[in-house]
């Protein structure tokens, strides 16, 4: 049976029971940057030998080596540098998110996934995203406002994690934020440009953004933030209670259900009630290295692991960097990755996901697929439970979700052998693009959820359910060597794209033997299971007739990646920051 017969009878035979429309109208991916590009700034790879921080601020980054220097842990550096964030890059993460954090334990030479997703209130149900007219909402509809903001999950991972992994007093790891906030510190280019694009945020936000001139502050212009340090004063002094319960949680209540329209529906309840959960992480094998990530709800750890599983069989190495044929075998692996992806990954708190999504016969199957000679176009999902390259039946539907998780990573190892792979966001650009009188933007990340429920009665696994947490795309991976030694750190900000980032860091690393800071100038490109999408700006697009020619639809974006990657040497470590945005490389 030919190929096409095979996709052909899966179309006819399972269409009913996956839910699907039609696949060339709904499985195009996403191509809005949740953050667009602020250029371009060359960077040098950086050397150290004992400790390192990467983080997408330098006064994060600094904050982050102020710990490690101090004797503190990585993940000691790692809620120091997160507090910073959340003042000088508040576009992307903050108190008022969540996020993942993997975290190396060299004592115990164990690693911890620690779940700090945001979770949906007890209110919400699955037509939250749904208008009148029984539509789904337009993206910018559904998350300017109080409906789309989760309970937040930063301060409780945090607190987590330095129970956990720390060595440094809790309220030491606050000072060189509380130091900025109540100093000021100087605007970025890259804030100042993102803020010149907004134009929905609250009158709060805005007040604090904008100056009286009605124009976003300039930048090097210092930005004061007295409520945020009041904040962090508080939850320095009494731990992650102080923001979950009390005034400031009543002002995260007060806060989303302030606009007129498109109101919130978190309660203290809801605060008081919020839970970090520890996974196992989800590992596997490429070439001689051992790559570990998050479990869901990150849809990240497996997705990376089938598009790896799927290259393995392949001479990637002989490829080369940034050719046409590493181009094309990414993206086929891409597409039969992301499919499976947007069918089968969710809270499995909420359901039970298939076994062998990243079993070696079945990503052997699947790669069998890819083809020198054309492409797959929009691939369909496969069977992992019976190690079958296509699904006879799926008894979930494919979601419908933008997806555009405004983002952060840090990457750290310290002077102890241990170390750190922590994204984390509020989602779009500036969240909900409320922010509290706490001094701290609220995240919108129940647009992660499937805006709808179900198809042809068929439910989708993403949907929107109470105490939920929305799949997510953040990939914070960990790769070890053959000896069992941490070998990389590596993760990126970008929504759905994020996936293929961090492939292209690992191959880069792995086949190609790029330091990191190469391996993440790399042109970013890839396939989400629609397009096959090019950097723009970047040498790729030279291979846009080629590919065109073997059959893919291609499409030429920007890739605002913001990867962070640190590489053991013989000597130490070496580490690199993407020159699309300001983070830099901080070691000793």
């Amino acid at each position: 049976m030919s190929l096409r017969d095979v996709r052909n009878r899966w179309t006819i035979g399972t269409a009913v029971a996956l839910g699907v429309c039609a696949w060339t109208a709904c499985a195009t991916a996403e191509t809005r940057a949740p953050e667009r590009s602020s250029g371009w700034t060359h960077k040098r790879a950086v050397e150290s030998r004992h400790f390192m921080v990467v983080a997408a601020n330098p006064l994060a980054a600094a904050a982050g080596y102020r710990m490690l220097a101090a004797g503190g842990t990585a993940v000691d550096a790692a809620v120091a540098a997160e507090l910073v964030l959340g003042l000088t890059e508040p576009q992307s993460s903050g108190l008022g998110g969540g996020g993942f954090l993997l975290a190396h334990d060299a004592k115990t030479h164990r690693l911890t996934a620690y779940d700090g997703r945001e979770t949906a209130p007890a209110a919400a149900r699955p037509d939250r995203f749904i208008g009148a007219d029984g539509q789904p909402l337009d993206f910018r509809t559904a998350v300017v406002g109080g409906r789309s903001v989760g309970v937040p999950g930063t301060v409780r991972l945090l607190e987590r994690a330095h129970r956990s992994h720390g060595k440094l007093p809790w309220s030491t790891l606050f000072e060189p934020a509380i130091e900025l906030a109540e100093r000021g510190f100087a605007v970025s280019p890259r804030l100042h440009q993102l803020l010149m694009q907004e134009h929905d945020l609250s009158p709060r936000a805005r007040a604090y953004f904008f100056g009286a001139d009605g124009k976003p502050r300039a930048v090097g212009s210092r930005l004061v933030n007295r409520p945020y340090a009041a904040t962090l004063r508080q939850i320095a002094a009494r731990g992650a209670d102080a923001f979950y319960t009390g005034p400031i949680a009543q002002d995260i209540v007060d806060t989303v259900r302030e606009p007129a329209t498109n109101r919130g529906d978190i309660t203290l309840a809801d605060l008081a009630g919020y839970r970090v959960e520890a996974r196992t992480p989800v590992c596997g094998d490429y070439r001689n290295y051992r790559v570990c990530g998050m479990p869901l709800p990150s849809s990240g750890g497996i997705t990376v692991l089938q598009i790896l599983g799927m290259l393995a069989p392949y001479d990637i190495a002989s490829m080369g960097a940034d050719s046409f044929w590493a181009t094309h075998f990414m993206s086929e692996a891409g597409r039969l990755a992301y499919a499976d992806r947007d069918v089968y990954e969710a809270d499995p708190g909420f359901y039970a996901p298939p076994q062998g999504l990243v079993d070696g016969a079945y990503l052997r199957a699947r790669s069998a697929l890819i083809r020198t000679t054309g492409s797959l176009g929009q691939a369909l999902p496969g069977d992992p439970e019976h190690r079958a390259p296509f699904a006879k039946a799926v008894a979930w539907g494919r979601g419908e979700t933008a997806e555009l998780p405004s983002t952060t990573h840090v990457s750290i190892v310290d002077r102890y052998g241990n170390a750190v792979a922590m994204t984390m966001s509020i989602e779009d650009g500036f969240g909900s693009r409320l922010m509290t009188k706490s001094g701290f933007l609220l995240n919108n990340e129940l647009t992660d959820f499937s805006f709808v429920a179900e198809r042809d009665g068929v439910p989708v696994a993403n949907r929107v359910e109470a105490g939920k947490r929305p799949r997510s795309a953040m990939a914070p991976t960990i790769v070890y060597d053959s000896a069992g030694r941490v070998y990389m750190v590596v993760g990126s900000p970008g929504g759905s794209a994020i996936i293929n980032y961090v492939v292209k860091t690992l191959i880069a690393v792995v086949d190609w033997k790029l330091d990191p800071q190469a391996a993440v100038a790399l042109p970013n490109n890839g396939s989400r299971n629609g397009p096959t999408e090019l950097e723009a700006g970047t040498a790729a697009i030279k291979f846009a007739p080629k590919l065109r020619a073997l059959g893919h639809e291609v499409r030429v974006l920007d890739h605002t990646s913001g990867l962070h990657a640190i590489v053991r040497t013989p000597h130490g470590w070496i580490g690199g920051a993407d020159p699309r945005r300001e983070g830099v490389v901080r070691g000793e």
